[in-house]
């Protein structure tokens, strides 16, 4: 999930721009590799690399594989301490937190199922905005959205978790804190727009002082060395692809989407990373899906539609203009 992407969701539907096949296709490609993540962090997880480590190599690397990016481009990081203090809370909440309560919920639930938890990050951003901003209010839609994509999560949840908590529970609810840790973390970066930063420094900066985070927890907490000695190639190939097509690819793409196509259209990735999710953990690790979480995951896309207002808009057009 980048950044601000809940903040895309939740934008005026004014900021929609022209979708060509260039951005549809950016846009499938995006959805992949995103929902990549899902099953990747699945790999990693049965090769026994502990969550923190998994979070250091799929940030530093997206790092190191960014900053020849921007040096090419004459761009340049910020000097400013506050402008790094800022990057430092963006990158524990927009990624080194949610990264790892994902990567422990995939120990005890599919990957599949952890994508269509993800996907209610927009609407925890929603709910948080409306306290934490003063231009970002519910209207009677989004409200409408909120409260669907909340009984999306209470049905994929199922109704085991009222009979006591399990790993199972705890690792859905890992899975549920991450969005709404993702959440915060798009209503932080709302300050990054009055510091004037480039997207691409914003999201290498960001990556680099989540590096930093990772750094000291994945050496000091889970002292990984045993575990990286007995990686085989296929562990490390997932590890690779975590950090360059889902991580470092994903961001520029999405800046790409989103400096050509607008931020409601950027933000549609919403809805197809889940599929693409899905479809590698099926198809690849053989997970299969409940029929509770086919329903919460279809609950929770129609929130979505509601929280992302243009078929509202849609409808409310007028029907000249509809059929013109």
């Amino acid at each position: 999930m980048p950044p601000a992407l809940g903040d895309a969701i939740v934008s005026d539907v004014r900021t929609v721009g022209k979708m060509g096949p260039a951005e549809w296709g950016m846009l499938v490609l995006l959805s992949v590799v995103w929902g990549g993540a899902f099953f990747f962090y699945k790999v990693l997880d049965d090769a026994g690399l502990p969550p923190f480590t998994i979070v250091l190599g799929r940030v530093g690397v997206a790092a190191l594989a960014l900053l020849p990016v921007v040096a090419l481009s004459s761009r340049a990081l910020p000097r400013s301490p506050q402008v790094w203090g800022a990057l430092f809370v963006l990158g524990a909440f927009n990624n080194v937190i949610p990264f790892a309560l994902i990567i422990f919920g995939e120990k005890h639930i599919d990957s599949g199922l952890a994508s269509v938890f993800n996907a209610t990050t927009p609407i925890f951003t929603a709910l948080i905005a409306q306290f934490a901003t003063r231009d970002e209010k519910l209207t009677q839609g989004r409200v409408a959205g909120i409260v669907l994509g909340l009984i999306g999560v209470v049905l994929l949840m199922g109704p085991s978790v009222l009979r006591g908590f399990s790993f199972t529970s705890v690792a859905q609810l890992a899975c549920v804190g991450a969005a709404v840790v993702y959440g915060f973390g798009a209503v932080y970066a709302r300050r990054f727009a009055a510091l004037g930063l480039d997207p691409l420094v914003l999201s290498t900066g960001q990556l680099c002082a989540s590096a930093l985070i990772a750094l000291p927890l994945a050496l000091g907490l889970e002292h990984p060395w045993g575990a990286l000695r007995s990686l085989d190639a296929w562990t490390w190939l997932a590890w690779l692809g975590l950090a360059l097509p889902s991580t470092a690819l994903a961001f520029v793409l999405y800046f790409r989407i989103l400096a050509t196509a607008g931020a409601t259209n950027a933000a549609s990735v919403t809805f197809l990373v889940p599929v693409s999710a899905v479809l590698l953990g099926t198809l690849v690790l053989h997970e299969r899906l409940a029929p509770s979480t086919i329903a919460g995951m279809l609950v929770i896309f129609l929130g979505l539609a509601l929280l992302d207002g243009r078929i509202i808009a849609l409808l409310r057009a007028d029907p000249v203009r509809r059929s013109s």
